[in-house]
């Protein structure tokens, strides 16, 4: 069984994330995609409860094949990775977060654990990819896979709620609706 692991804050998903599940199920023939709603992560700070942001998750990946979303009680992934369950899993992750790999808590016990899928996108630059690559004792446990540019960022789109601009075609209409019916984000988050 070949399973995909796509994990994050999800403060709010939107349909970037949602593209990226999608194309990794297809290109990977992945036969289970585990959501990882971290609650706590050890990165950066959230603006919402664990709790709302696995509903908003649940709701944004309802429609994707073969996805589950679950909470992840860890905060680096790292820590998530040692669950046996997962050895062997393909941690699906975009081109930003793996430029950014080199400053993750232990990128190479990682690597020794899960194998990298990385989603690029048309015009991202090669080269800062390249450079992390160059610096891996691992770099053939890498795999970059291309998807379609998708011009949506959780940060953007709390700051369109706070500020009462629509989000409509940033995240999935049922996210959007939901977001409206709990009051998330009108407070500058």
């Amino acid at each position: 069984m070949t399973l995909g692991i796509l994990g994050g804050a999800f403060d709010p998903p939107h349909v970037g994330h949602v593209a990226l599940a999608r194309e990794a199920v297809r290109r990977f023939g992945l036969d289970r995609l585990l959501v990882l709603v971290v609650a706590a992560p050890g990165h950066k700070p959230v603006d919402t409860d664990v709790e709302h942001r696995l509903e908003l998750a649940r709701l944004a990946f309802a429609d994707v094949e073969r996805a589950e979303v679950v909470v992840d009680p860890n905060a680096y992934t790292d820590e998530t990775v040692r669950d046996p369950r997962f050895e062997g899993a393909l941690f699906v992750i975009g081109a930003d977060e793996f430029a950014q790999l080199l400053s993750w808590r232990d990128p190479e016990a990682v690597l020794a654990r899960v194998r990298l899928a990385v989603a690029t996108r048309p015009g991202y630059p090669r080269e800062r990819l390249d450079g992390v690559l160059a610096q891996l004792a691992q770099p053939e446990r890498v795999e970059l896979f291309e998807i379609p540019a998708v011009d949506a960022s959780s940060t953007d789109i709390r700051a369109r709620v706070a500020r009462g601009e629509p989000i409509d075609g940033l995240v999935p209409p049922a996210v959007a609706r939901r977001i409206v019916e709990l009051g998330l984000y009108h407070d500058g988050g």
